[in-house]
């Protein structure tokens, strides 16, 4: 396997982990009967999961755009949401978010830098 071929793979494997993450943390933080605090981590941790898959299975540029859009959302969910004010589950909204919309951008950008190569 070569070096960029791993580099692909790990940018949708760390957003898939982060997805997981968010799906899990209304039952690992506690916030699982807070709504809609808990609705939009389960929603959200599973699109962005999702998203992460068909990005590994499909080698498709459209899955990271809506990862990028994802990844947006979470950020700023906590303001839209009105779920600012929880101490705890507003900065892993925030975090998370800005890391699976960094990676997502990262993504985008690798694939519109890498030249095509031509196998003869």
């Amino acid at each position: 396997m070569n070096t960029a071929w791993k580099k692909d793979i790990l940018a949708d494997v760390v957003n898939l982990a982060i997805g997981l993450g968010l799906f899990v943390s209304p039952w690992a933080i506690g916030f699982a009967a807070e709504s809609p605090t808990n609705w939009n981590a389960w929603l959200s941790g599973i699109l962005i999961a999702a998203l992460a898959v068909a990005a590994l299975a499909l080698f498709a540029e459209w899955p990271e755009w809506m990862a990028l859009a994802a990844g947006a959302w979470v950020a700023v969910s906590p303001w839209v949401l009105l779920f600012s004010a929880k101490a705890t589950v507003t900065p892993l909204h925030a975090i998370a978010g800005i890391l699976v919309a960094a990676v997502a951008a990262l993504r985008i950008w690798q694939l519109h830098q890498s030249h095509p190569r031509v196998m003869a």
